[in-house]
């Protein structure tokens, strides 16, 4: 069994395989490319990332800098925007569906090392899997780790630490991340509120 193959099955890996490292390096030029760009060279932004990625979605934009450990373990739905200093550590799957808003600062880690340091000073890894559903809103400085998933209709508040599953249409936040409710449609009521006032060309106080 290659290293390579042994990231899919979820065993310790041996992350200085030369395969592993090569790949490495070229999504890391490609990356580096990418933040170098004008902001204005949006056709060589979608590009790089179409490149990069496993699977890119129509109106896909990343803030730059972004980087990530291979790339093509990345798939992004429709309507996916990543604001800066995101990082992607993509030794496993990593899987956003439509519709994903990420704030600034946001770290996804599929890859973790032992605890046992005699295997850990050898430099193996693991790596599992992230998947983020539908019309998801992650704020600015998240961290999602190994093996997270988190559910459609969700909104992960700023700063929190994803340690564990998040179901669907909740408010999670905090380290370690926890629901705090479910949305209801006493929130999309307020937004409903929000936007006729906006029509109307007033604030929120009715001024």
């Amino acid at each position: 069994m290659t290293e390579k193959e042994k990231i899919i099955y979820g065993v310790l890996y041996d992350a200085s395989d030369a395969e592993l490292v090569d790949e490495r390096m070229k999504a890391a030029d490609l990356c580096h490319e990418y933040n170098s760009l004008r902001p204005s060279d949006t056709k060589r932004h979608s590009a790089i990332i179409s490149e990069l990625f496993g699977k890119v979605g129509d109106n896909c934009f990343i803030q730059p800098s972004f980087w990530c450990d291979y790339g093509y373990n990345i798939e992004v739905g429709d309507n996916f925007f990543a604001n800066h200093d995101c990082v992607m550590l993509d030794c496993a799957k990593i899987k956003f569906g439509d519709n994903v808003l990420i704030g600034p600062q946001c770290g996804f880690h599929t890859a973790g090392h032992p605890l046992d340091v005699a295997r850990r000073n050898k430099w193996l890894e693991y790596a599992y899997p992230i998947t983020v559903g539908d019309n998801v809103w992650i704020g600015a400085g998240v961290q999602v780790m190994p093996g997270v998933t988190i559910g459609s209709n969700c909104v992960i508040g700023g700063g929190s630490v994803v340690t564990k599953d998040i179901p669907d249409g909740v408010i999670a936040a905090g380290n370690p991340c926890r629901v705090i409710r479910e949305i209801t449609d006493a929130d999309c009521a307020k937004c409903r509120e929000l936007e006729e006032l906006d029509q109307l060309g007033l604030d929120s106080c009715g001024c």
